[in-house]
């Protein structure tokens, strides 16, 4: 089993500031229906386990699907659908003994072929599965994604029904936890996994997808034949989609939502001083970043350039602007990280001066002057909090550098396809949550094939010993290499890291049991509602 550190959720206060008293002060009691009503921040892009590349997906996804594994509040890999495994000695063959009482939610048994079925398509060149490359670690994926081999070549088999093998190119102590992300998940048939209404839906997890309503909700009921039925109290789940932090706080503190996935800045700092009860921030693992285009325009071929504009953003000045705890970034992986010491800029330590004086030295030695400065594009996803990070980038970059920025705001669905085309920015806004609590999930998106190598980023380096890493059975030894490869990767300047996140939300006090994971997981089927001592809602 993986030894993930435990992280300490930081729930905030005693009571609510008069000025937001919506957040609870007058409706306490839960409502008379057993339906938890969640917020999110964006509509699913997707409901297809092996398809899903944003976290409004994942949420949905982890509470319709179960993998092998699961992750627990501490972040480690317990018991899903597989009861118990093993591993051999080589630490390369996985065994793993599957619940007789797993059930998809047309009753029947979930079997090792549906996760051999799912892995295999998701490796499947033709699918294109955004987090295909988090199954490199079983034998022959790799040749499977680069087109050289069948599907039917990867390493995973079934000795009967209920026992399913697993072979790695490697020794992986966390791949138990590899196997609780969605790309892991089972899938009945593609043609369920790939639906987006209730007809015919057969998904494997605590619920079933009952309807959704394009633009505004999705409901989901209970899956009656969950193995762990008995221990899921919440009947119905509905995920209210919101267009903006300001709407979903709003749609909260009217009641209309129990819980919600964001707060707007402008009110955490009054739930912050007001020690407010709802107020819930947990670090997660996570980091938001531009990334530079390195396949065309101003950015592609000037490592002094891309330099001159990752030193000219003051970070302190922008988490304390944004005001919910973030950590700046000076690297690309967070503190918290399993086995690893992240890695940071060598100038981290230099003063505001220094740092701002060698910013427009570079730039001027990348031939910019005021009369002949650098403009940009940058796009970002529309949101409050993103849309104020880049006129404040924007506006350090002009004032420290002299450059003239774009700014583009796109809707998260429309952005998640922009985001792939190169032609359309300079600078774009990204921001990667692990999907497991290991190093080379972060670095691996900086491999020249990776999917999520957004920027164009190509470093036989960095290649190299991503491939050394992967190959190490040395738990010690991978760590080096890859700590070594963030230095290469941090040193070539593709990417412009701004903060580490928190997570926030707001919780109705009848809503108990929510321990945020370190990869900011909160399935609804951990979760239980509890009338307390206040007065009905009106």
């Amino acid at each position: 089993m993986v030894n993930i550190p435990t992280f300490r959720v930081l729930v905030l206060g005693l009571a609510v500031l008069a000025g937001v008293s919506g957040c609870g002060a007058r409706k306490h009691a839960a409502p008379e229906t057993s339906v938890l009503r969640r917020g999110l921040s964006g509509e699913p892009s997707t409901l297809d386990p092996a398809a899903v590349s944003d976290t409004f997906s994942g949420d949905v996804v982890r509470d319709t699907y179960q993998g092998l594994t699961t992750e627990s509040p501490t972040g480690e890999a317990v018991p899903g659908v597989a009861s118990a495994w093993t591993v051999d000695a080589s630490g390369t063959l996985y065994t793993f003994t599957l619940r007789p009482d797993a059930r998809w939610s047309n009753g029947q048994a979930v079997q090792a072929q549906d996760f051999i079925r799912a892995m295999r398509r998701a490796v499947d060149p033709k699918e294109a599965s955004p987090a295909a490359d988090n199954l490199r670690l079983i034998a022959g994926a790799s040749d499977i994604l680069a087109g050289k081999a069948p599907t039917d070549s990867l390493g995973v088999s079934s000795p009967s029904a209920g026992v399913l093998q697993i072979k790695l190119v490697a020794p992986a102590a966390y791949f138990p936890l590899l196997l609780s992300n969605t790309v892991a998940f089972p899938i009945f048939s593609a043609d369920t996994a790939k639906r987006h209404d209730a007809t015919n839906w057969v998904s494997n997890g605590a619920y079933v997808l009952e309807s959704w309503n394009p633009g505004a909700s999705i409901r989901l009921k209970r899956n009656e034949y969950y193995w762990d039925k008995a221990h899921v109290p919440i009947a119905e789940v509905e995920y209210q989609f919101s267009a903006d932090e300001a709407s979903q706080f709003a749609r909260y503190r009217s009641g209309g939502l129990d819980m919600t996935d964001s707060v707007p800045a402008n009110a955490i700092q009054g739930l912050r001083a007001s020690h407010s009860p709802e107020l819930l921030l947990a670090p997660f693992l996570a980091t938001a970043y531009y990334g530079l285009n390195l396949a065309q325009g101003p950015t592609a071929h000037s490592a002094q350039l891309r330099q001159a504009l990752n030193m000219a953003v003051d970070r302190q000045r922008l988490v304390d602007a944004l005001g919910f705890g973030q950590t700046p970034a000076y690297g690309f992986l967070p503190e918290g990280i399993w086995t690893y010491t992240p890695q940071s800029f060598p100038w981290k330590s230099l003063t505001d001066e220094a740092r701002i004086a060698e910013a427009q030295r570079l730039y001027k030695a990348a031939g910019y002057t005021p009369d002949s400065p650098l403009k940009l594009r940058l796009l970002y996803n529309s949101n409050p909090i993103i849309q104020q990070t880049a006129v404040m980038v924007a506006d350090m970059w002009k004032h420290v550098l002299g450059v003239n920025v774009e700014l583009t705001g796109e809707e998260y669905r429309v952005f998640l396809e922009s985001r792939h085309d190169r032609s359309r920015w300079d600078v774009v806004r990204l921001s990667w949550n692990a999907d497991y609590n290991d190093a080379g999930n972060f670095l691996e998106i900086f491999g020249r094939n990776s999917p999520n190598n957004d920027e164009g980023y190509a470093s036989p380096i960095v290649d190299d010993l991503l491939r050394a890493a992967e190959a190490s059975p040395d738990p010690m030894g991978r760590r080096e290499l890859l700590q070594k490869a963030e230095s290469a990767m941090l040193n070539d300047y593709p990417i412009i890291p701004l903060y580490f996140f928190v997570s926030k939300r707001l919780v109705k006090p009848y809503v108990l049991g929510l321990h945020p994971s370190p990869l900011n997981s909160a399935p609804s089927s951990t979760l239980r509602m509890t009338p307390v001592n206040a007065p009905p809602q009106p």
